[in-house]
């Protein structure tokens, strides 16, 4: 049975180190939107153009630029898949659920990460990714020589992580995210994860939450 899953969080919370881990247990597809758009920004590509001064202030794209590019990716997906990223908002929530239903489809499970602001910032400033692969990180887990893990690239800290910039994400989330949030969990789509223990816990936890799931039922 195929899995979907959307990973909900405030930025640093862990959702792309926990993202790719479960992708990979439970063999799905996994897409970092941040991810896909700072790749964009850095190619000169029109969606990049386009993004590169709202992701600089900190702020998420419209709905008019993510919808679009997620109904592109989810079209080309052919078994279950992690989204981290999207959606952000309860109009690409609809946009999400709507795309699902016309595809006989439907959601998983919405991951929710939790962690404190102080913890936050201090992840923000240790925080490491890999511009060849878009591995990310914390600084501990690279090897002697500071290169990505996955691809021996060169790794550096993110361009978007500043405090101001992170305040200005965590703001946009909480105007944002968390009535998707409340929403989710009035569906009884969400599970709520202490993110503040180590990532192997976060992730064994998570994994075994998600399997759960598929035993009772509710993938599709």
């Amino acid at each position: 049975m195929s899995k979907r899953v959307v990973l909900l969080g405030p930025p640093a919370s862990g959702k792309g180190t926990q993202g790719r881990r479960l992708a990979e247990e439970l063999g799905l597809a996994y897409l970092s939107t941040g991810a896909l758009l700072r790749s964009a920004v850095e190619e000169g590509s029109e969606l990049g153009k386009q993004a590169e001064p709202i992701l600089a202030r900190g702020e998420y794209l419209p709905d008019s630029l993510m919808c679009p590019i997620m109904g592109e990716w989810l079209t080309k997906q052919t078994g279950g898949w992690v989204l981290d990223g999207f959606p952000r908002s309860v109009p690409q929530a609809d946009f999400l659920a709507d795309w699902l239903s016309k595809h006989g489809q439907k959601l998983t499970a919405a991951v929710m990460l939790e962690v404190p602001v102080d913890e936050l910032l201090v992840r923000i400033g240790n925080r490491i990714e890999c511009p060849e692969c878009r591995w990310s990180g914390r600084r501990q887990e690279l090897n002697r020589a500071d290169r990505c893990p996955e691809c021996g690239g060169v790794t550096g800290p993110r361009a978007d992580d500043t405090p101001l910039n992170f305040r200005s994400r965590l703001a946009e989330y909480e105007e944002h995210t968390l009535p998707l949030v409340a929403r989710y969990e009035s569906e009884s789509l969400l599970h709520r994860f202490d993110a503040t223990t180590g990532a192997d816990d976060v992730g064994g936890r998570l994994v075994e939450c998600i399997r759960s799931l598929e035993a009772h039922g509710q993938t599709a």
